[in-house]
């Protein structure tokens, strides 16, 4: 009974430990290894109002595709949702994420780490915490290793920015605009 307590809680601690996505590796052999397997996917096309949205991001966050965002961040959605009144999990919910001083959502539970920081979340700050939140804020509770690339970085808050605030409102020309026709 012992020994199958102890291989439970392996299992446990293995799943715990994956949840936050693959280990940082940026050897170019691994990340071509999973190009080169992975099946070819259409591309998502960005709509206008998430185009705004990352076009006032500061440089070079401006240029994040929020659409791979998206894609990476799914090994963050073990912990975190970015919905609007979405429930916190392991960590908070990111809804508002942009502005909010860190450590500063009433409803979760910080560690005393990241309450004492006194910045506002911003596309700088954002980076430098995915890079490597323990680095970053030594005594978080993040336990999420980091992201080692600055374009997946970029490219995940490009999403944030577009998958935590209201999208504005994008005025787009008339399906059924014709062009002023020329007087004979």
């Amino acid at each position: 009974m012992t020994s199958r307590l102890i291989v439970l809680a392996a299992v446990g601690l293995a799943a715990t430990l994956s949840a936050c996505g693959p280990k940082k590796d940026s050897s170019a052999a691994s990340t071509a290894d999973q190009s080169a397997s992975a099946p070819a996917e259409e591309a998502e096309p960005i709509d206008p109002a998430s185009k705004a949205m990352v076009a006032t991001l500061p440089t070079p966050f401006n240029t994040g595709d929020p659409v791979n965002g998206k894609r990476i961040f799914a090994r963050c959605r073990a912990c975190h949702t970015v919905e609007q009144g979405g429930p916190n999990m392991t960590g908070p919910n990111l809804w508002g994420v942009f502005g909010r001083k860190a450590g500063s959502r009433p409803d979760y539970g910080y560690s005393d780490a990241m309450k004492a920081q006194g910045y506002a979340w911003d596309a700088p700050h954002l980076d430098k915490w995915l890079s490597s939140p323990s680095t970053t804020v030594p005594g978080t509770k993040m336990t999420f290793i980091g992201l080692d690339q600055p374009q997946e970085r970029i490219d995940v808050i490009a999403y944030l920015k577009t998958a935590t605030e209201a999208k504005p409102k994008v005025e787009a020309a008339p399906a059924d605009a014709k062009a002023p026709s020329a007087k004979k």
